[in-house]
């Protein structure tokens, strides 16, 4: 009996062949890769497109069960918290350096009159600070200090990548700005805290503006 195998049969690709489609690298149920055929029964995988961490962006390859399926692990909200805070208290007292050394302060009472104009201008001061404290770190490599500390990045929602200006921009724009000139405490709450509840992505509302997410950097 012949030892040649069947005419058509091809020959199976070794396991670290680069156009052999891997499972997702998390198990979970229903995955759209299923069985694989033998090599050479369809086309290898189309060019570019693939997210920093590998495979395709988040949630994408076919829509996975999983919207979370080649994605790092996300940052724990109360990490987020304690970051903020980090990043509020460095920034805070460059904030009251400057103001002080100006003479622009909170409340200036002067013979029985609130003077509200450099409230005005300390929460001006404020917020350009902020925002462009937290535009910059994010640019430049998605860390601000408090996120460094905590082994924690920004990433676009769609690939992973470290976001562009224009995306930073709009992400601390909506955190700071309420917070710098009417509502701190209220804002501040909401907007980080939004992340504690939201699913599956746990995104913030200025996460959710800049379409972007706080992941861990495994560090």
């Amino acid at each position: 009996m012949s030892s040649e195998p069947p005419p058509g049969s091809g020959q199976q690709p070794p396991e670290d062949d680069p156009f052999r489609k891997q499972p997702p690298p998390s198990g979970g149920s229903g995955s759209p890769y299923g069985d694989q055929p033998p090599y050479g029964s369809q086309p290898p995988p189309p060019p570019g497109g693939g997210g920093p961490y590998g495979g395709a962006p988040y949630g994408g390859g076919g829509q996975p069960a999983d919207p979370l399926a080649g994605m790092p692990p996300l940052a724990d909200s109360g990490k987020r918290t304690l970051a903020r805070i980090i990043d509020m208290i460095l920034v805070g007292v460059v904030v009251w350096l400057l103001t002080w050394g100006f003479g622009v302060t909170e409340l200036d009472v002067d013979t029985d009159k609130v003077e509200y104009g450099k409230s005005l201008g300390q929460s001006a001061i404020a917020a350009v600070l902020y925002i462009a404290y937290d535009t910059f770190m994010t640019v430049r490599n998605g860390q601000t200090l408090g996120k460094q500390l905590f082994n924690m990045r920004v990433a676009n929602l769609d690939n992973g990548a470290t976001p562009s200006v224009q995306s930073s921009l709009i992400r601390a724009a909506v955190l700071w700005l309420p917070f710098a000139f009417c509502c701190a405490c209220i804002w501040t709450a909401i907007c980080g805290g939004w992340s504690y509840f939201d699913r599956p992505y746990k995104q913030g509302l200025h996460d959710k503006a800049a379409k972007t997410v706080v992941v861990s950097t495994g560090g």
